[in-house]
């Protein structure tokens, strides 16, 4: 067998739990968004703005990323977030994930760094009742907190298809990249549902790293592209939207990455896939 097929075949067996669509050991539950349909009725859903940040869970005692693994925040931020958990985003502010992605990776967190991001939340863990009242919680909870940095984020009730293109509108040209919409009557549940939907300009997703090809030509010697493995297990490739530093440190195989398309060919496979970003961590 070629070498090449070798390693990928190998690289394959050893895909991650996240690949098979189960959370990783050790990885916190949690609601995943699925893409809005075109044309999607507002109606019975509460919309906020989606932000670009790096998502953290806080447990009442630790704070932590997706993956589960601790996030390294500085003692008196944690000290100032309730005993209630939390789900959010740590962000930075719009078109500043790259700094944000930098700070808190960081072994040591830098002080000024973290006075600068907030926390803003969209959900409690587990929490009784409807979304709606677990929102109005989140709000009371973040006001009594008293820490500027943690932040309910704003939910709203649209009338319908017009208003929310129109706040679409408004987030896109604020730099902003795009809403969530979250069923007002929806219990908590966790996974990937069609009670929290995603609305964006372009599609995105994401997938594990199974494979590099190598370049050609101007790209001879590094990265031309990554052969990736999606959540529904179809592989295919993703050969834009890398920059020359990215080309030359590629992300290692095994990792979650992101990615931008434009719908699905008729075998499914995403239509101009563009790498977006590594997630976090």
């Amino acid at each position: 067998m070629p070498t090449t097929r070798r390693l990928f075949l190998a690289a394959l067996a050893s895909l991650p739990t996240w690949a098979r669509a189960k959370p990783a050991p050790g990885a916190p539950a949690l609601l995943l968004a699925q893409e809005a349909s075109p044309g999607v009725d507002p109606q019975g859903f509460l919309v906020s703005e989606k932000f670009d940040g790096v998502r953290a869970v806080w447990d009442g005692q630790q704070l932590r990323f997706r993956s589960g693994l601790p996030v390294a925040a500085p003692a008196w931020f944690t000290r100032q977030l309730p005993a209630t958990p939390l789900d959010g985003e740590l962000w930075f502010g719009r078109g500043r994930f790259e700094a944000l992605s930098g700070a808190v990776r960081r072994s040591s967190p830098d002080d000024a760094e973290w006075h600068a991001l907030r926390y803003l939340v969209f959900e409690q863990p587990n929490g009784a009742g409807t979304f709606a009242e677990r929102a109005a919680r989140l709000e009371a909870v973040t006001r009594e907190a008293g820490f500027a940095q943690l932040q309910a984020v704003k939910q709203e009730r649209l009338q319908d298809g017009a208003a929310l293109q129109a706040r679409l509108s408004e987030v896109l040209r604020a730099g902003g990249e795009g809403l969530v919409l979250h069923r007002a009557d929806a219990p908590y549940v966790t996974g990937r549902s069609g009670v929290l939907l995603k609305l964006k300009p372009q599609h995105d997703a994401e997938a594990v790293v199974v494979a590099h090809e190598p370049g050609r030509g101007r790209h001879e010697g590094r990265l031309g592209a990554l052969r990736v493995r999606s959540e529904d297990g179809l592989v295919f490739r993703i050969g834009t939207g890398f920059s020359d530093a990215q080309r030359d440190t590629p992300p290692k195989i095994g990792s979650v990455v992101s990615y931008t398309h434009r719908g699905h060919t008729e075998g499914g496979v995403p239509r101009f896939a563009s790498f977006l970003r590594v997630r976090e961590p």
